[in-house]
């Protein structure tokens, strides 16, 4: 029976996080997805691209979200079986408080292992994915983007004239101005169209000049047909390897690095031939970023005895709102100052230790509390 039980009640969180969690990581998605609209207006890739690099934020969205729907499933629930009485039920069939304490904390960890799994292995791949595809995708979406008599520069080192622009995709008096090393390359044509070839839009040009600037020299070659390549440009669109998309187990060398080799220069890692992920990269985002994934995900832990503390109800009925209202608040700064650790986290060595265990030592002086009221059915009120 109380098998059954405990069953109804972990599926009734579970039902509750996955529609709240679902909306709440779909509304943030489509702000995040009309934010970067930017890809296709202003960069030039295609609505294709657009979507599967968008798509690939929502385990980021999801796992952000993880900690706060957990805390507002466990805390609605409660309050709802407490409302229409059927905690009694659990009270009826022996089980004692403690004992629901104790159920809930032992299944929050399905929600702290899913945390993990997100932020150490998920997440980075999806985000390193992301930027793997927008790097390594063309610009197909460049005829539209170009404009009668106006400076096009979507792309790196690259912009882009032209005088007329027919919908046939023929441009009439050409301006391409090229940053090349040391120098740059000014191609000038009567006229040109926009064709594609294998998949790659190229400009071919007719009747003009490619004059070639550099410090020590500059010469002009004329032409009456050439195909000028866009692919060989990148977009404006940030394409190196942010820290959030290393994989974990580079971060992880990172530290093994430092620990064992000691590796820096003016706080940052220098160079190993074994691991060039670290490179260039401070000890301190270095750290911070495997605290994101590694530590944050505990306080799952006592989100959800903080939320099971709705159990203990005060003496007068009156101070019962109150009381949930002041559960609610608890478990809400508990969040808010598992965020604001990351700031701190590698400031000096004594807060270090301080932070890196605070998510443990507030589930044992929390359990200690809730142990000892239902071990001498205390209340506060």
């Amino acid at each position: 029976m109380n098998k059954l039980i405990f069953r109804k009640f972990s599926l009734d969180i579970v039902n509750f996080f996955l529609i709240s969690s679902f909306s709440i990581t779909f509304i943030i998605w489509i702000i995040q997805a009309v934010n970067l609209l930017d890809l296709v207006s202003d960069d030039g890739h295609s609505l294709s691209v657009y979507f599967y690099y968008v798509s690939l934020s929502l385990p980021k969205i999801f796992s952000k979200t993880i900690i706060f729907v957990f805390f507002i499933s466990i805390f609605y629930v409660i309050n709802k079986y407490n409302n229409s009485n059927e905690l009694i039920v659990f009270w009826n069939n022996g089980i004692k408080k403690i004992k629901f304490i104790n159920f809930i904390l032992v299944f929050s960890l399905s929600f702290l292992i899913l945390q993990l799994i997100l932020n150490l292995f998920i997440v980075p791949k999806s985000q390193n994915l992301g930027r793997l595809y927008i790097k390594e995708s063309n610009i197909d979406f460049f005829p539209k983007l170009i404009s009668e008599k106006k400076f096009i520069n979507v792309v790196k080192n690259l912009t882009i004239f032209v005088e007329d622009y027919q919908k046939d995709g023929k441009l009439k008096k050409i301006y391409i101005n090229e940053k090349i090393d040391g120098g740059s390359k000014i191609i000038v044509a009567e006229k040109g169209t926009i064709i594609k070839k294998k998949k790659k839009y190229v400009l071919r040009l007719f009747n003009g000049g490619i004059t070639n600037i550099k410090k020590d020299n500059t010469y002009t070659l004329n032409f009456s047909e050439t195909d000028y390549d866009l692919s060989n440009f990148s977009t404006k669109t940030i394409t190196h390897q942010k820290i959030q998309e290393l994989d974990s187990i580079s971060i992880l060398n990172c530290i093994k690095d430092l620990y064992e080799n000691k590796k820096l220069y003016k706080n940052k890692f220098i160079n190993n031939p074994n691991n060039d992920a670290c490179h260039e990269r401070t000890v301190k985002s270095i750290g911070e970023e495997l605290y994101k994934r590694l530590v944050l995900p505990f306080y799952t832990l006592v989100i959800s005895l903080i939320a099971a503390s709705l159990v203990i109800e005060p003496k007068s009925k009156n101070f019962l709102k109150f009381h949930r209202i002041n559960i609610f608040l608890i478990g809400i700064l508990i969040i808010i100052i598992s965020q604001v650790s990351i700031k701190y986290f590698l400031n000096s060595e004594s807060i270090s230790y301080i932070i890196l265990l605070l998510p443990i030592l507030l589930v044992l002086i929390y359990y200690l509390v809730l142990l000892i009221f239902t071990r001498f059915k205390l209340s506060y009120l």
